[in-house]
């Protein structure tokens, strides 16, 4: 068997599973630009077990400012990933 048909065959399949992981990670960074407070707000949810007050958690408008340049900066590398796979 002839070992590139077996490389060009791994790689695909490689591909076939990073496409639609890196697409997801594309949308969760657009969320984390656009409006990160949905993403507190299921953060929120899932800390009920152990935190008393989950609603105190909640960023400073600073915070949230951190994590939109955070989310660009995410976005930036995702984007940079998914050219590359393509």
């Amino acid at each position: 068997m002839n070992p590139d048909a077996l490389t060009h065959t791994a790689s695909a399949t490689h591909d076939a599973v990073l496409v639609p992981l890196l697409s997801l990670f594309l949308v969760m960074g657009l969320i984390q630009v656009i409006r990160p407070q949905l993403l507190w707000r299921v953060n929120a949810r899932l800390q009920k077990g152990w935190v008393k007050s989950p609603d105190a958690t909640e960023p400073t408008s600073k915070g949230y400012a951190l994590q939109r340049v955070s989310g660009v900066v995410f976005l930036g590398v995702a984007t940079w990933m998914l050219i590359q796979v393509l």
